[in-house]
């Protein structure tokens, strides 16, 4: 190959770009991104890099000496417009052409909004750099949403002094994913530290005084967080030939069309450990998935690997670790396994029809968690797992 393309310059796109020249892979290497930084990591934003004890420079993903031994032709602050993969060309925004012989599609997600008035979300680098300036004493920060995201700012701001109320539409932050126990745990976490928590109420509108609620209730702030869930960047996609589908439809190898791959947020791929596709918005699977992509792009046919992880995702709420592994939701039973809800320090299991499918853990030793997500990775019943008790 003369040419790979890498479009999407975050977790995954590095990821990629790394494991091509890790593998032998010596040709022209283009790495594209729409954000002017380069690579950084996304996590710390709602948390260090949100209270400032990060800076910039400790939140970047490779030291700038890193990047240059991967020799890319790197193109930061410039988003791509369109593939053609009849003639095998990327469009850049600025308006130059870029021929490719492999396209990695790493284009990540961006923030729902809701309409009205111009609100905070928390994506990027410059997002949090916003946010951050406008919290502390004496101000009061509105955050719709108390999904991973929004919960972790709310503690975030919190922390810093902010006057915080949270607004989730469920019964408690995460019920949807975790369960309604967990979610109780950590609504009384949130009221404890001061948050007035909301659950029930719908927002519809952000307004200069604040968050319109759809009973009408305006709920007052001098700032609004918007954290209602993110939208796969595929528009750019519009005329390609590929097959987007709330993201880049892809097989199990992460194959979207002969010599086109998607890795990451934007990706969504045929899991055959779970038998069905997914499309996971978390740090660890972006890079997974972007080593996964590479090396099946590099290698023959017949010898490509499924992607099959269980997925991870961990959050830090007012001190407590909260670690899961697989696919909590659309569970049908949550079970205790080990520790207690009141005292935060706990073991949850989920099934999913005859299967273990999931675990969440506060608290908890990481090898407690690990042995966990071994049994979620060979399919082990739940009858196995979870022995039925008297």
């Amino acid at each position: 190959m003369r040419r790979i393309v890498v479009v999407g310059a975050s977790a995954a796109g590095l990821a990629a770009a790394e494991t091509l020249r890790r593998e032998g892979y010596d040709g022209m290497l283009t790495l594209i991104g729409a954000e002017p930084h380069p690579a950084y990591d996304r996590p710390p934003l709602s948390k260090r890099f949100l209270t400032g004890r990060w800076t910039s420079g400790q939140a970047a993903l490779r030291p700038t000496a890193d990047l240059d031994a991967l020799d890319l032709d790197l193109r930061l602050g410039t988003a791509a417009t369109g593939p053609a993969p009849v003639t095998r060309t990327v469009r850049p925004a600025d308006g130059s052409a870029v021929s490719y012989d492999a396209l990695v599609i790493a284009t990540g997600v961006r923030p729902r909004r809701l309409p009205g008035k111009d609100a905070h979300v928390l994506r990027t680098h410059d997002d949090a750099l916003t946010l951050r300036d406008r919290l502390g004493p004496g101000r009061r920060l509105v955050v719709v949403g108390a999904g991973f995201l929004g919960a972790e700012a709310a503690a975030t701001a919190a922390e810093l002094g902010t006057d915080v109320i949270l607004l989730e539409p469920a019964p408690a932050p995460l019920a949807a994913v975790a369960g309604a126990e967990v979610g109780r745990v950590l609504s009384q976490a949130h009221l404890e530290r001061g948050v007035r928590l909301r659950t029930g109420v719908m927002a519809s509108e952000v307004t200069e005084a604040g968050v319109l609620l759809a009973d009408g209730e305006v709920v007052e702030g001098d700032e609004v967080l918007v954290a209602i869930g993110s939208r796969p960047n595929t528009e750019w996609l519009a005329g390609s030939g590929l097959t987007v589908d709330d993201g880049v439809a892809c097989d199990a190898y992460c194959q979207a069309a002969p010599g086109v791959y998607a890795a990451g947020d934007v990706a969504r791929w045929y899991n055959p450990l779970f038998e069905r596709s997914m499309r996971i918005e978390h740090r660890t699977n972006a890079a997974e998935q972007g080593m996964a992509a590479a090396r099946n792009l590099l290698t023959a046919p017949h010898a490509r690997k499924p992607f099959a992880p269980v997925p991870y995702f961990w959050s830090d709420q007012y001190g407590m670790k909260i670690q899961a592994y697989g696919c909590l939701r659309g569970h049908d039973e949550v079970v205790v396994v080990e520790g207690n809800l009141t005292e935060r320090r706990f073991m949850a299991v989920y099934r999913t029809g005859d299967r273990l499918n999931g675990a969440l853990a506060v608290g908890m030793p990481p090898r407690a968690v690990r042995q966990w997500r071994q049994a979620i990775a060979v399919r082990t019943a739940w009858r196995d797992a979870v022995p039925i008790r008297p």
